[in-house]
């Protein structure tokens, strides 16, 4: 994952002020920056977002928090205001089209939040009034620094809300214990897909691969099943450092090993795990990059490169939700045809009901494709 930063200016008591932008969302350094305190009114700061001035907060971090909030209140009354929410009508005509919106409409709305910005000095504080300790959780992220950094008001409380995540831990029933996850590593929180894992006969007690281990989940389920060597690939160091704590928290230091590298470690398994994003399309923030996935790029390379690192008679397993078919996004002649033309078959399916409040929730404007979304776990061998 990368993040972008760059200098930045603005003009303050007839001075002009530089620090360094930052965002974790890849988001460009705004143009126009205006000072802003406890005096602008919600409708003045929505205005001036919306036309793309963003406001350096001078005021109480408390009522930055309800200035955001109430600009929020702003665009989703605007949005019903134009009737560009989704009637259940439009959605069974063309899901697709009504995901995509639902995705135009996501990032229309950070783009305006985003345009909130606060500034952190060198050592890691606010100069705000009633602004909260945020030293650790800014060092979990950013690390030290000897400049002040403009951020958006929006990504410093995700940092804040990822630390006390992260400190606090999310209870794994089928692992029987806690995984920390940091900050833009997606967290376990659909816990179906771990009961597939928990329960899919193991072909082997020896040694696995899994594929992009994100948090370390996976590879700490399949040590708490008892397989001897879990080797655990991730390209992103966030990703991995989560996983090394988690890892160790767990006591599964001496059976999980963690490489840097893009999918498959050198030589064979009789058992490769891999949950890939299962949404193709674009990511557009740093935590979707574990969700989204441009033209199914990983799932596809996965599938074209498994069969050689199987060991004979062995068993890939491959974690996919069938959302994507559901919006359609990826149909299941393709799905079968990767499977086909890397040589694999199908030889055993598990299959689980998400458990999430989406699935429930019909003024959500994919619900229908929510509620029929089946998460399954899909067993692969050599041809």
């Amino acid at each position: 994952m990368t993040h972008i930063e760059s200098d930045i200016s603005w003009t303050e008591a007839n001075e002009t002020h530089t620090a360094v932008w930052h965002s974790e969302n890849n988001a460009s350094a705004p143009k126009r920056i205006q000072i802003a305190d406890d005096t602008i009114t919600a409708d003045h700061a929505f205005k001036l977002a919306c036309e793309g001035t963003a406001l350096l907060w001078r005021g109480d971090f408390h009522n930055a928090k309800q200035l955001l909030q109430a600009i929020t209140r702003r665009i989703e009354h605007k949005k019903a205001k134009k009737k560009v929410d989704l009637d259940k009508a439009a959605v069974e005509k063309d899901v697709a089209t009504a995901f995509h919106l639902h995705r135009k409409e996501q990032v229309h709305k950070a783009r305006i939040l985003g345009m909130l910005l606060v500034c952190i000095e060198p050592d890691l504080t606010l100069a705000l009034r009633r602004a909260p300790n945020i030293k650790e959780a800014c060092l979990e992220v950013y690390g030290t620094t000897k400049k002040q950094t403009v951020i958006s008001l929006r990504e410093l409380l995700g940092v804040i809300g990822a630390h006390e995540w992260r400190k606090n831990g999310i209870e794994v029933q089928a692992l029987g214990g806690k995984i920390h996850p940091h900050y833009g590593v997606f967290s376990p929180v659909r816990g179906e897909y771990l009961d597939l894992i928990a329960k899919a006969p193991l072909p082997s007690t020896e040694l696995a691969f899994d594929i992009g281990t994100g948090s370390g989940v996976i590879a700490a389920l399949l040590a708490k099943r008892g397989i001897k060597k879990v080797i655990a690939t991730d390209l992103d160091q966030r990703a991995l450092s989560c996983a090394s704590q988690n890892i160790e928290h767990l006591g599964l230091s001496a059976q999980v090993e963690l490489r840097q590298q893009d999918l498959f470690p050198d030589g064979v398994a009789p058992l490769i795990v891999c949950n890939p994003p299962w949404i193709p399309v674009k990511p557009s923030s740093s935590i979707e990059y574990a969700i989204y996935d441009p033209d199914s790029q990983m799932l596809k390379k996965f599938l074209a490169g498994v069969g050689v690192h199987l060991s004979p008679g062995g068993e890939a397993w491959l974690i996919m939700s069938d959302f994507a078919e559901h919006l359609g996004l990826r149909s299941k002649e393709e799905f079968w045809t990767w499977i086909d033309e890397a040589g694999l078959q199908v030889i055993g399916k598990l299959d689980i009901r998400p458990r999430h409040g989406k699935a429930t929730d019909t003024s959500d404007p994919l619900y229908q494709a929510r509620a029929a979304e089946i998460t399954s776990l899909w067993r692969l061998r050599v041809k």
